[in-house]
């Protein structure tokens, strides 16, 4: 057993997201049969677990590490190892990358175990969602490096996001649009989208423009990035062509924004998608009466589950990984890891990135 008996955790109010609490809870003295303690090591903290909490309740994110009454735990990508095993097939010292807890330890146990990865079990998750609850071997994962883990932490989960966005609207020829508009633009999803509907353009049937809305400060960045053929601020968006057919995806969540882009696009918004909730304190002010379709909110397991079964895991992950080492390269040139550790350090990026006041070129890696 590992020489700790203390699990310390990072839970946040559900009602108030700036209100954080540190707390711990005594871990098991012994495990039960099948049972792993994996100790989480560093994790990623990005916009994306912003919206984790902001779409908790609606998707189902609080449940799969419950916390007390009123609190909840942020789910976070990054890595863990495994300090004690009750579980033939998952030996101690193994590392792992996966979905976490803001937690020092995570409590799992292993089925469905094979050479690249097991799924947690545990009875709350077996509802949930099985993207989430998979946890992968990093001593057989092919997309695996050392060196660098700090952008597959990142960068991963968000990109495979991207990557089924991309997907979802070329199976859908992308709803008869020859513009798509991409709202908080330099979001790493959105740029990760903004990435494969550039690279991806030449080879397909339909073509399209792309268009990215971002605020005024971060437009230099995101022009400079050229992944758009046109990047407009927030308060440009009047100068969007209203006579083409266009789709919209909103990374942002900001009801108002996204309520001025139905009226000026009208009837030639064909489809409005929704993804994220950077602004995640602005989701209100989307009326029920605006124009055009509407907003379809994108459930990335859905579009995995999917192509699971088009392509096979298999197939599903080469054709993932074939891409993803595309976008490294990419996003190798400009982006700046920076690594914290500690629970100030944790709750100093934590609200950060609650109040969005981070550099879009930076990325953060984080330890209790």
């Amino acid at each position: 057993m590992s020489n700790t008996n203390v699990n310390t955790h990072f839970w946040v109010d559900r009602s108030d997201y700036a209100q954080t609490h540190i707390k711990t809870t005594e871990l098991p003295q012994a495990l039960s049969d099948g049972q792993v303690l994996l100790k989480v090591d560093r994790f990623a903290f990005t916009a994306n677990n912003i919206t984790y909490a902001a779409v908790g309740d609606m998707i189902g994110y609080w449940k799969f590490f419950p916390a007390e009454e009123g609190l909840g735990t942020i789910p976070v990508w990054g890595f863990a190892d495994v300090v004690d095993s009750n579980c033939e097939g998952v030996e101690v010292g193994e590392r792992f990358y996966g979905y976490y807890p803001m937690s020092s330890y995570l409590l799992a146990e292993p089925g469905k175990i094979g050479k690249q990865s097991f799924t947690d079990v545990m009875a709350h998750r077996l509802e949930l969602p099985i993207i989430y609850n998979q946890y992968i071997r990093c001593s057989s994962d092919p997309s695996y490096k050392q060196e660098a883990e700090a952008l597959q932490m990142v960068l991963r989960p968000l990109f495979t996001t991207s990557f089924l966005l991309d997907d979802f609207f070329a199976d859908e020829n992308f709803f008869g649009a020859n513009t798509v508009v991409l709202t908080s633009a330099s979001s790493k999803t959105a740029l990760g989208m903004a990435f494969l509907l550039k690279n991806n353009r030449e080879g397909r049937e339909q073509d399209y423009k792309i268009v990215g809305l971002t605020s005024e400060h971060n437009k230099a960045f995101v022009e400079g990035l050229g992944c758009y053929d046109q990047v407009l601020t927030y308060d440009q968006l009047s100068q969007l062509d209203a006579s083409q057919p266009t789709a919209s995806v909103d990374f942002a969540g900001n009801g108002q924004l996204l309520a001025d882009l139905h009226r000026h696009l009208g009837e030639q918004l064909k489809y409005s998608c929704l993804v994220g909730v950077s602004h995640w304190d602005q989701r209100g002010g989307m009326s029920e009466d605006v124009p055009g379709p509407q907003p379809q909110m994108f459930f990335a397991p859905s579009q995995a589950e999917k192509r699971l079964g088009d392509w096979g895991a298999e197939g599903f992950q080469q054709r993932l990984h074939t891409q993803w080492v595309g976008f490294t390269g990419f996003v190798s040139d400009w982006m700046d890891i920076e690594e914290n550790a500690g629970q100030a350090a944790v709750e100093s990026i934590y609200q950060k990135m609650l109040s969005g006041d981070v550099n879009p070129s930076k990325g953060y890696i984080l330890s209790l």
